[in-house]
């Protein structure tokens, strides 16, 4: 009994060192096998960075207005005979627009100059009297008393001479003013009585308006705070900033295109309004097409001055969190490295960084999402990598 225990223990123990074996050389085998390798490090595609000088710009909305424009009234009163211009023409200076009933206009006159003929015949009365008077006063055939009278009459005609003369020419004007001209070279308006009106009766009609829209004034808002950043900046000595009739005013149409024609800031208000915080600016445009029209919103791009040294960042490789704005950046040794960069807005569609770059610095622009600072990665420059990528997703040509 003892034996077949015995027999039985060591059946076991030839099964356990059997078992033992096999895994021995199982473990064996695996051992001759090397580790997997490591991940190749991530591919980005990298950009330098260039200090350069930068416009300062900033975009804004305004409002078209014409540089001229005049109302055309009725100054005396009358029949409206008819008009001589077509409307929304362009018409010069002095042109004549519109024609009021002249008949009592010319009867009045003729009656002024009838009253001038009277009042000098008067006058001439009047002196041959005086003189004759001041003639005979030494032979004591007329009194002091005499000599006084005539030449208070003498003045007195002559002064009624004055005012009928002052009165011919009131009527010679108001004659004049029966032809209606164009106080200024421009575009005529809608009319704005019709033939037939009573106008100028008692209040100056408004006939028409004549606008000068080449050039023509887009006036805008720029609030007072940037004002004031820029002038710190200026005393810094790395911002030069456009004066008057210098900084250039850059229209965007509703599309987005840019206008055919640049203009110039050519006034600043001295006043900051105290309702929204910013200085009223207006700009002068070319308008030759006159496809600008007075009243219109546009957007607006003033370049008000340059910023000495400053870098022009892609869009892609600006990024931000709770701490600000940075810029991942691949150094000497292929790590990714962050950086800290302040941002003064935008040029086009890149940002201006003024602080936290440097030349050289290779920007990350694509493959941010596995950059991590302090991992290594393979810098690719940014537009062949884009370039291969698009050759990769192009389908091949047939035949191929």
């Amino acid at each position: 009994m003892i034996r077949g225990y015995l027999w039985s223990f060591g059946g076991a123990t030839r099964r356990q060192c059997a078992l033992l074996a096999t895994c021995a050389v199982v473990l064996s085998a695996c051992g001759s096998h090397a580790a997997p390798p490591a991940p190749a490090p991530p591919q980005v595609g990298v950009l330098l960075a260039r200090a350069q000088p930068v416009p300062l710009t900033r975009d804004l909305v305004g409002r078209l207005s014409a540089t001229r424009s005049a109302d055309v009234r009725a100054r005396v009163a009358g029949v409206l005979l008819k008009r001589l211009y077509t409307e929304g023409s362009d018409v010069k200076a002095a042109q004549t627009l519109f024609e009021i009933d002249p008949a009592p206009l010319r009867a009045a006159l003729d009656a002024a100059q009838a009253a001038l003929a009277q009042a000098e015949a008067q006058a001439t009365n009047a002196h041959i009297a005086a003189q004759r008077t001041r003639d005979l006063l030494p032979s004591g055939l007329v009194s002091r008393s005499d000599l006084d009278n005539a030449e208070a009459a003498e003045r007195s005609t002559a002064a009624a001479t004055q005012q009928a003369r002052a009165g011919v020419g009131t009527a010679r004007i108001n004659l004049g003013y029966a032809t209606v001209t164009a106080p200024i070279a421009g575009r005529a308006g809608q009319q704005g009585v019709t033939e037939g009106a009573l106008v100028g009766q008692g209040t100056a009609t408004l006939l028409t308006t004549v606008e000068q829209i080449d050039p023509i004034y887009v006036n805008f808002d720029q609030p007072a705070i940037d004002i004031q950043h820029l002038r710190r900046a200026q005393s810094g000595g790395n911002v030069t900033v456009a004066g008057t009739n210098q900084a250039t005013v850059q229209l965007l149409l509703e599309d987005g295109t840019p206008y055919g024609h640049t203009g110039t800031l050519d006034f600043s208000d001295l006043s900051v309004d105290p309702a929204t915080g910013a200085v009223a600016l207006r700009g002068i445009v070319p308008n030759p097409e006159h496809s600008l029209l007075p009243g219109m919103f546009v957007s607006v791009r003033l370049t008000y001055g340059t910023l000495k040294r400053g870098f022009l960042v892609p869009q892609a490789a600006l990024q931000r969190d709770a701490t600000g704005a940075y810029v991942l950046i691949a150094a000497a040794d292929d790590k990714v490295l962050m950086k800290r960069v302040s941002v003064d807005g935008l040029h086009g569609a890149e940002w201006i960084v003024t602080e936290g770059l440097a030349d050289g610095d290779r920007m990350i622009l694509s493959g941010t999402q596995n950059a991590r600072p302090g991992t290594r990665v393979v810098p690719v420059p940014y537009q062949e990598q884009s370039q291969a990528a698009a050759g990769a997703a192009s389908p091949a040509s047939p035949g191929k």
